[in-house]
């Protein structure tokens, strides 16, 4: 399928153009992942997309035809969808991955996706995670598989959607980020009724949650977070984003410790994960990232008593981090 039609509805000029309707944008995003797609017209929407801004009708209708494109999901259903593409950074080491540990160990499934590799300062989510007992899945069986035998996978972008990930690194060609970067995050591969999202620019907290009630999402929280993850700064009131019961919701994460400090702040050693967790190191603003977070993400799993429950699940952690 041509890509002309879709170039011609959002570039028509001043007072012609258009954004595309969810149908419009499923079709488009279909031909874009087809092998034969031009890179031109692909370059072009994704331009033209980010000169007016995306749309949740737009978002919607890519992310349902990305995912489409995967199959079906087989096996273990994750029960928590936690996205991770902010390229790695969490302004300091990734503290939501031992956020993650916490929610899985309640009992909810919890699957990480993303594309963190390529992080060229401090340490990455991909490197990090075996450090906290964590693999990486070669496909999504193997996502399934670590599901139900940990409660909790790593599935990496390029091993997920391969068409998706070509599209992801037109941003070393055209210089600029794309829409497909929040089409990433509302992916969902594994139909989680439940999803936690961070973004860096807080205006797609609301485009966001539009766009999941839209894919019929019953419970998102979204957050402005360290680096454009999930990850909630304990030190300061966090405006909230979301759905619950499908429906537009908003609440705030309030501040759990005193004073100024930056993510930053915490031990920069990745190492520090892994002691932090079993208990060698005791570090009282790390562990407010982490009990933090994961109270957030407690609540969106609909869990009863997120803060008390992400404390007692601290308090009881394995004190041994798996090779």
């Amino acid at each position: 399928m041509t890509l002309a039609p879709f170039v011609q509805i959002l570039g028509r000029g001043q007072g012609r153009a258009r954004s595309l309707d969810q149908d419009e944008a499923r079709a488009a995003m279909t031909a874009m992942l087809a092998h034969d797609a031009a890179p031109e017209a692909i370059g072009a929407i994704l331009m033209l997309m980010r000169m007016k801004g995306e749309t949740a009708q737009e978002i919607a209708g890519f992310a349902a035809a990305a995912k489409a494109s995967l199959g079906e999901w087989v096996g273990t259903r994750p029960g928590l969808d936690w996205p991770c593409y902010a390229a790695g950074r969490t302004r300091g080491l990734p503290w939501f991955l031992l956020s993650a540990r916490l929610v899985a160990a309640a009992g909810v499934p919890v699957l990480l996706h993303g594309w963190n590799s390529h992080q060229s300062r401090g340490a990455s989510v991909r490197t990090t995670l075996p450090m906290i007992g964590l693999r990486v899945a070669r496909d999504p069986t193997g996502a399934a598989r670590d599901l139900a035998h940990d409660g909790i996978a790593y599935l990496p972008l390029e091993a997920l959607a391969p068409g998706l990930m070509n599209l992801l690194r037109l941003r070393d060609t055209l210089g600029l980020r794309s829409c497909i970067n929040t089409v990433c995050r509302m992916l969902n591969p594994g139909g989680a009724h439940a999803a936690v999202q961070g973004v860096f620019h807080p205006p797609y907290r609301e485009l966001q949650a539009d766009a999941g009630a839209l894919l019929g999402l019953d419970r998102l929280s979204v957050l402005k977070g360290g680096g454009g993850e999930f990850e909630h700064h304990p030190g300061k009131d966090i405006a909230l984003f979301g759905l619950r019961d499908g429906r537009r919701w908003t609440g705030t994460a309030p501040h759990v410790t005193a004073g100024h400090r930056r993510l930053a702040d915490a031990p920069s050693d990745p190492q520090a994960l892994a002691e932090i967790w079993s208990g060698t190191l005791q570090h009282p603003f790390a562990e407010a990232i982490i009990l933090s977070t994961a109270a957030l993400a407690l609540d969106a799993a609909g869990v009863d008593a997120p803060h008390r429950t992400a404390r007692a699940l601290w308090d009881a952690r394995n004190r041994h981090i798996a090779a």
